[in-house]
């Protein structure tokens, strides 16, 4: 079935206002239960994220004084999950309700962050111990924004999609400025493996959030199938326009990670910053996201979505190339990696509510699992590059190779069909590989 085709879709009996009533109807925040509940599970789930990014490289530096390359395997290690299990992960969320892997998950990320500050105080935490932790992290966070990124759609009309995708990465990227901030303020006065309470009283309070939506799923009738997996790569693969998007995202996060693995240890080795003017900092350039998240869907009103598209991915990450000057002056940071902030986020709102009209339903476990192998998979070897570019070269050398990186991999984008059109199209063509499987 097309996401346009007539037919019962899952709505949430228990929300009757949840659909829009017309221009002037009331924000979705206020009218719709079950998405308020989902939406401050994850704005507290993303804010303790945030302030845990902060801590853990903190944590190796001070506490177990790693290396520069010690710092990007733990980057890596927390994003490994998506090239070991991420295929496997969307087959298997497609013949599965959503809701009970995001408890579940929720649960299991909550005692794997929770057991990092007992290990410190038992004095057994080791550099191993902690890479352990972070990719166990990590293969709990593969499944649950697998299912999480399937379940939203079931959650809500399809007139409502750009909108709560808006308010989602709206409300991360501020959950995310005030953890950046709080992650190394805790750290200062707390101490590195104390400032991780944070982000396990957070999985907590997700985990009461989506216990208490009422919403339940359609039961499923998909069985399990040997070309499920291979299913999702050629949906992928035989599509130009998700192909497109995910060699993209591939390329710009094996760009992105590398400087990100390694700009904490610039900042507070090269730049001699303390780490709470660090969280300051780099909370002040994530307020980019913010903007972006609200700009993302205006933008892609005004110009069109895939105008948008280039304007975000290609045009703002320039600025990137201001971050290694930050041993100069901090503000050279904060400018760059602010544009960096604005531009990611308000393409990834552009870019979701684009998945979500056109590809089915029942296929979204499969494709967003597809996308995000190859895309979250490079986030791993991203962090190794920088570690181990930082640990050869020296960290500024590092920095300058790959902040250039990110505006480059938006040339993907330019040399795609994408740059012909004014807006990416809202449901698959009829003989699409999409329209075939669904």
């Amino acid at each position: 079935m097309t996401p346009d085709a007539p037919g019962p879709r899952p709505v949430n009996p228990d929300a009757p206002g949840s659909r829009r009533q017309g221009p002037g109807a009331a924000s979705l925040l206020r009218r719709h239960r079950d998405f308020r509940l989902l939406w401050v599970g994850e704005t507290v789930s993303r804010f303790g994220t945030a302030t845990a990014s902060v801590a853990l490289p903190l944590i190796a530096i001070s506490m177990l004084e790693a290396t520069t390359f010690h710092v990007g395997l733990l980057t890596a290690a927390a994003w490994a999950p998506w090239l070991l299990i991420g295929l496997p992960a969307g087959a298997w969320v497609d013949r599965r309700h959503r809701r009970p892997i995001l408890l579940a998950t929720s649960a299991a990320s909550f005692l794997l962050t929770a057991a990092v500050p007992v290990a410190a105080w038992a004095g057994i935490l080791t550099v191993h111990l902690l890479l352990t932790a972070a990719l166990l992290a990590g293969g709990a966070a593969v499944l649950f924004q697998t299912a999480y990124t399937a379940y939203l759609p079931t959650l809500l009309d399809p007139a409502d999609h750009a909108e709560g995708n808006a308010k989602l990465h709206g409300s991360a990227s501020a959950a995310q400025l005030a953890g950046l901030g709080c992650g190394g303020l805790a750290v200062q006065f707390a101490g590195p493996s104390n400032a991780l309470l944070i982000d396990a009283t957070t999985f907590l309070v997700a985990l009461a959030c989506l216990g208490a939506i009422r919403f339940r799923e359609r039961r499923t009738t998909l069985v399990r199938r040997a070309g499920a997996i291979r299913e999702g790569i050629a949906l992928v693969a035989k599509d130009v326009w998700l192909r497109t998007l995910t060699l993209f995202g591939a390329v710009s996060n094996l760009a992105l990670m590398g400087y990100q693995a390694i700009v904490v240890v610039f900042l507070v080795r090269e730049a001699g910053l303390a780490a709470g003017t660090v969280g300051a900092l780099i909370a002040a350039a994530t307020s980019g996201g913010i903007v972006g998240a609200f700009a993302g869907r205006r933008l892609a009103a005004r110009l069109g979505s895939a105008r948008a598209l280039l304007l975000c991915e290609l045009g703002l990450p320039t600025l990137a190339l201001l971050i290694p000057l930050s041993g100069v002056s901090p503000w050279f940071y904060l400018v760059g990696a602010f544009g960096v902030s604005l531009g990611v986020v308000g393409g990834n709102v552009v870019k979701a509510t684009f998945q979500q009209s056109y590809c089915p339903p029942e296929l979204l476990g499969r494709l967003t699992a597809t996308a995000s192998f190859v895309n979250y998979g490079t986030i791993p070897l991203g962090a190794l590059l920088g570690g181990t570019l930082g640990e050869l070269l020296g960290l500024g050398t590092a920095l300058w190779i790959t902040t250039a990186g990110v505006p480059l991999a938006g040339l993907i984008l330019l040399c795609s069909p994408m740059r012909r059109h004014r807006d990416l199209p809202t449901q698959a063509p009829a003989d699409s590989s999409l329209v075939r499987m669904a």
